[in-house]
């Protein structure tokens, strides 16, 4: 499956018992759609996977798929530190129709990089593509270029989720996925929301991006710019989000995207712990960027 374009990893909405709120993922999903924006991934880390319970990240896969109906690509969020959880989340994906899945590396475990490449043969049993997700400030591990080839070589996995933070990693992997003539066959995606639009002048082919949410309209024009060799207009976009995207991520993801949703009144809520509310001056440097980006 080829992945190109601005694909966002949504949030998940909780009502004030800090439980699934339906309706507002729904009213979420139909709002990024109208931005024009090429797919959407629910039940990722931006969705605070780590606190929901398998019913629930099931129940996040549901919705997203049947509200979308076939509008734009359906990406399920289906890692775990578990191969054997991995792997069922996947099928689970697969069975609910999802077009693809989003599969970060074990995190905690530290696998080495031959078991991460074991990791990801033993989810292509799966009949779905999947997007690895290498971040390592949030697994402790970070996936060698040479472990991504690898995974490259392998049945139904499609692409990377490349949040590193180095464009000269993006660089060498894309290097060493020419040298294999892999390069066609093997999307790289931004994971890092500031370093879209020089991960894609080095190969890259679109964003998964957190901060899409709040700012999808301008995310969708600079990625398409992109793609349309308008590079003169895609750092004007640039610069018009980098303030923006940089006060979205001055506490941990997704604390800053939920509270600028709930000041711009798209559905949103509280968090589950161990997350909590932003400090107050962050806000407040949250509500001037906003206004500044003419969000609110």
């Amino acid at each position: 499956m080829n992945f190109e374009g601005t694909y966002v990893a949504m949030v998940t909405p909780f009502d004030e018992e800090r439980n699934i709120d339906e309706e507002g993922f729904r009213s979420n999903i139909n709002y990024l759609i109208e931005k024009g924006v090429n797919g959407l991934v629910g039940a990722g880390t931006t969705g605070e996977s780590a606190t929901l319970n398998h019913d629930e990240h099931r129940q996040i896969i549901e919705i997203l798929v049947d509200e979308v109906d076939g509008r734009v690509e359906t990406i399920a969020g289906t890692g775990s530190n578990s191969t054997s959880e991995a792997i069922d989340l996947t099928r689970f994906a697969q069975d609910a129709g999802a077009d693809a899945a989003l599969v970060i590396t074990p995190y905690y475990n530290k696998p080495q990089q031959h078991a991460l490449v074991e990791h990801y043969r033993a989810l292509s049993a799966c009949d779905i593509p999947v997007i690895a997700y290498n971040v390592p400030s949030r697994t402790g591990i970070n996936m060698d270029v040479e472990t991504i080839v690898e995974i490259a070589k392998i049945d139904n996995i499609d692409a990377i989720k490349e949040a590193s933070g180095s464009v000269d990693k993006v660089s060498d992997i894309y290097n060493a996925l020419a040298r294999e003539g892999l390069e066609d066959d093997f999307n790289i995606l931004s994971g890092e929301d500031s370093l879209t639009l020089p991960i894609m002048a080095v190969g890259g082919t679109g964003v998964i991006s957190a901060s899409a949410n709040i700012d999808s309209k301008r995310m969708v024009l600079m990625v398409d710019s992109i793609l349309n060799d308008d590079y003169a207009r895609a750092m004007e976009l640039h610069y018009e989000m980098l303030e923006l995207i940089r006060v979205l991520f001055v506490e941990s993801n997704p604390v800053p995207v939920k509270t600028a949703m709930n000041i711009m009144g798209l559905p949103s809520g509280p968090f589950r712990q161990p997350l909590a509310q932003m400090k107050e001056e962050n806000v407040e440097l949250l509500k001037k960027a906003l206004k500044d980006s003419q969000l609110i």
